[in-house]
C-alpha cells in the first residue's frame, strides 16, 4: 500500500509537535490562560449557585457564622474571615484595624503576614517543579546547593519535616543580638556552610517529624535553582498572576499600589517592629488577602494547578512514629482519623509571626474552606472547632487538641 507525502506528514505531525513541546522550558507547561481557562470552567453558574446556596442552607449558616465572628471580635479577633462551601461563600466580613495606632480601619484588601501559611505556597511551587519533571523528591539538597554542610537529606524530607535539621531561628541567635544587617536566605545558607561548630542536627534525616523553618527557605532556594526564577517571580508568575491573587505579595517586594494594603502585626495594642527574620522567605513572608486565599483554596481543589496525582501525593500523612490525629504531607498539616492515621479528614495550615495569627483549613472531600487571617495575635484565630460545628451541621467534630501549633 502506498501513501501520498502530505498523508505521512499528517502522520507524524502530532509525534513533532510532541517532542517539541518536551523540549520546551517548564514555562511553557502551564501556561496562565490554561489555568485561568480551567479555574473559569469549574465555577458555578448564577443557577447552580442558587441551588447550591439553597441545598446546604447557605442563609441559616451565614447568620451562625456571623454571630459566632463577632463574639470573636469581642473577644479580641482582629482581621478577617472567609468561609465557603461547595463554591459559594457563606461569609466574610473583616474587624478592626489595620494599624491600632493609627486607626486605619481594615478592608476586604487587606493584606496580612501569613506567617506559616506561607508553607503551603513554598510546598506547591517545589511539587509543581516535581509535576514538570524539573526536580525529584528523592532528589538530594546537595544536588542544587553544593555547600551545604547536612548530607543525605531529600526533597521530600525537606517538604515533611523529616530532615532533622536545626532550625535557623533558634540556633544563630548570636547573628541576631549582633545587630548586623538583616540577613536574606542566602545569609542563612552562607551561615550553615560556614559555621564552626556546626550545628547539631536535631535528628538523622527520615528519622521522625520535626517541625522546622529551616526545611522551606532551603526549598525557596532549591526552587530558584532550579527555576532561574527569584522565589518571589516564581510564585508571582507561577501562582499569583494566573490565580487572580491580585493583592498577594512576598515581604516587601511588590509594587506600592499593593504594598499600601499591608497591615501591621500587633501584640495585645502594641504594633509590632520589623523582625530580624523578617527578609528570610519560604517558610513566611507571604502577604495575601482572604479574598485571595479563596482564590489559592479553589485552585488547589479544582486540580487546575497541580493535578489530582500531586495533590493526593501532597495530602498524603508521612509520620507515624506517634499516635496522633496530627500529621504532615508536603508543605500542608493533616488532621486524620481518630482510628485510622492514613485517612485524612482535614489538611490545614496555622501560622503566627510578629503579631499575625493565620489559619487556612480545608475539607476538600466537603468542598470547605475556612480563612481566618488576624494582625494582632489571638488564639481565637485557631478555634475551628466553632465553625466546623456549624458548617456540618452541628456534628460532633473531635478536634480538642487544635491549638496555637500552626506557626514559626
Amino acid at each position: 500500500m502506498k501513501f501520498s507525502t502530505q498523508y505521512i506528514f499528517r502522520l507524524i505531525l502530532p509525534i513533532i509537535l510532541i517532542g517539541a513541546i518536551q523540549g520546551c522550558s517548564f514555562k511553557s507547561k502551564h501556561e496562565p490562560h490554561q489555568i485561568a481557562d480551567c479555574l473559569q470552567r469549574e465555577k458555578l453558574t448564577p443557577d447552580e449557585e442558587a441551588r447550591v446556596r439553597k441545598k446546604i442552607h447557605a442563609i441559616e449558616k451565614s447568620l451562625a457564622l456571623d454571630t459566632l465572628f463577632k463574639k470573636k471580635a469581642g473577644q479580641g479577633f482582629n482581621g478577617g474571615v472567609l468561609i465557603a462551601q461547595k463554591g459559594v461563600i457563606l461569609y466574610q466580613n473583616i474587624f478592626g484595624y489595620a494599624d491600632l495606632k493609627q486607626k486605619e480601619a481594615l478592608c476586604m484588601n487587606s493584606a496580612f503576614q501569613l506567617a506559616s501559611v506561607s508553607k503551603t505556597f513554598t510546598g506547591t511551587a517545589a511539587l509543581l517543579l516535581a509535576q514538570d519533571g524539573m526536580l525529584k523528591l528523592s532528589d538530594t539538597i546537595q544536588q542544587f546547593i553544593p555547600s551545604f554542610p547536612y548530607h543525605g537529606i531529600t526533597v521530600e524530607q525537606l517538604l515533611s519535616h523529616r530532615s532533622g535539621l536545626p532550625n535557623y531561628l533558634y540556633c544563630f541567635e548570636d547573628k541576631r543580638k549582633s545587630k548586623g544587617s538583616a540577613p536574606t536566605n542566602d545569609t542563612v545558607l552562607k551561615w550553615f556552610s560556614e559555621a564552626d561548630p556546626l550545628p547539631a542536627p536535631y535528628n538523622q534525616p527520615g528519622k521522625n517529624f520535626s517541625y522546622n523553618n529551616t526545611n522551606f527557605i532551603i526549598l525557596a532556594s532549591i526552587i530558584e535553582k532550579v527555576s532561574e526564577l527569584s522565589y518571589p517571580d516564581f510564585i508571582r508568575t507561577r501562582i499569583f498572576e494566573p490565580l487572580g491573587m491580585s493583592h498577594s505579595f512576598i515581604d516587601t517586594i511588590a509594587p506600592d499600589s499593593v504594598i499600601c494594603f499591608r497591615t501591621t502585626g500587633h501584640q495585645g495594642n502594641q504594633s509590632r517592629a520589623r523582625e530580624f527574620f523578617d527578609g528570610v522567605y519560604g517558610d513566611k513572608g507571604i502577604y495575601s488577602t482572604i479574598g485571595d486565599l479563596e482564590h489559592w483554596y479553589f485552585a488547589l481543589h479544582s486540580g487546575c494547578l497541580l493535578n489530582k496525582h500531586w495533590l493526593n501525593i501532597a495530602f498524603t500523612p508521612r509520620s507515624f512514629e506517634h499516635k496522633s490525629r496530627h500529621n504532615y504531607g508536603l508543605g500542608f498539616r493533616l488532621m486524620t482519623d481518630p482510628v485510622d492515621m492514613k485517612k485524612v479528614h482535614y489538611v490545614y495550615h496555622g501560622g503566627w509571626w510578629a503579631g499575625y495569627s493565620t489559619m487556612f483549613w480545608m475539607d476538600m472531600e466537603a468542598d470547605i474552606v475556612i480563612i481566618v487571617l488576624g494582625n494582632r495575635k489571638n488564639n481565637n484565630v485557631y478555634d475551628i472547632k466553632s465553625v466546623l460545628s456549624i458548617l456540618e451541621d452541628n456534628k460532633d467534630t473531635d478536634l480538642q487538641e487544635m491549638k496555637d501549633e500552626g506557626g514559626n
